[in-house]
């Protein structure tokens, strides 16, 4: 028998480590001639990807510069305007020519100036801080600038306010820069009195100031309001006097000002009294704020006005003190 004779087939290895580059992965396979039929098929060439084309991140974002201006609408105060977009109070004023007492108008443009930089601070000295003072019912800026070791002309210099100014529950105040921090207070404080009152007439008096503010009365219609409570009652919430009165303003419920237990709410009957369109007798009474030119009238016939007394006179003797009662206390 015919013996064939096959020359050896290199291995796969072998083949690309002796191979020029150009052909790299390519197995050459050498057979007889006899046997040439049999030969394996070629394998395919060795494919190298391309690197991953670079750049392809997200573009880097431009800040958006801050707006230079801003068109006053109804309602904006210098010190919201302030606020709302990071800046000093005192510095927008100050920009646009204005003092605390300025009055701004819808469509006006103010220009917006950057807040001063505060001074560097170091973890010891934390009393260096901003701090500010969110505004709770009962709050007023005396009591809040006495409770952060401050003057109140501080207080109302940081916030662009004047002292006829208005604050509401919700309002934050900034306490001015590098004033101490307060020291915490004792565990029980007695709270502070006015001259000549105790500290039931001085809580009294503090609700009326407080329910002033709150319905936009000025100061004048205030002191009104705490001179007449004094000669009425002696600023004390009582559940006797003439015929039926009643209350802090002994206000009578046989004239419509109210049931008994609707006059000896002495929030109720304090809102009563300044009247106006918060009035929660409607139409029923009338109030100070609804009497024609009360602002214009004598202390004493400002109060008789909405009291009707038969002693009218005696509550002029009440003006100067509920002056000095609303400095200490509002």
């Amino acid at each position: 028998m015919r013996r064939l004779t096959l020359s050896p087939l290199p291995s796969r290895r072998r083949a690309v480590a002796i191979w020029p580059a150009a052909v790299a992965g390519t197995i050459a396979l050498t057979l007889t001639a006899e046997h040439s039929a049999h030969a394996a098929p070629p394998e395919p060439a060795l494919t190298v990807l391309p690197p991953v084309p670079r750049g392809l991140g997200m573009p880097a974002l431009t800040a958006l510069a801050a707006p230079t201006t801003y068109t006053v609408s109804a309602g904006d105060t210098v010190w919201g305007i302030a606020r709302a977009h990071g800046l000093d109070t005192a510095a927008v004023l100050a920009a646009n020519g204005l003092t605390p007492g300025s009055v701004i108008r819808p469509g006006q443009v103010l220009a917006l100036t950057p807040a001063a930089s505060p001074a560097p601070t170091t973890p010891t000295t934390p009393e260096a801080a901003p701090r500010s003072h969110e505004v709770r019912p009962g709050d007023t800026v005396s009591a809040i600038a006495r409770a952060n070791g401050v003057s109140v002309d501080a207080i109302l210099g940081a916030n662009g306010l004047t002292r006829a100014s208005i604050i509401y529950p919700g309002d934050v105040l900034q306490i001015p820069l590098g004033t101490p921090a307060p020291a915490p207070a004792p565990a029980a404080v007695a709270p502070a009195t006015a001259p000549g009152l105790d500290a039931e007439q001085s809580e009294n008096a503090r609700l009326i100031i407080r329910i002033g503010r709150e319905l936009g009365v000025s100061d004048r219609g205030i002191v009104i309001a705490l001179g007449t409570a004094m000669q009425e009652s002696w600023l004390r919430n009582l559940d006797w006097g003439d015929r039926d009165s009643l209350g802090l303003f002994q206000q009578r419920p046989s004239t419509g000002w109210g049931t008994p237990d609707q006059i000896l709410d002495r929030d109720r009957s304090t809102r009563v009294f300044f009247g106006g369109a918060g009035d929660p007798n409607g139409a029923a009474t009338r109030g100070l704020l609804d009497i024609p030119g009360w602002e214009q009238l004598p202390y004493a016939d400002a109060a008789q006005a909405v009291q009707i007394s038969a002693y009218p006179d005696r509550y002029a003797q009440w003006e100067q003190p509920a002056t000095v009662w609303l400095s200490v206390l509002g």
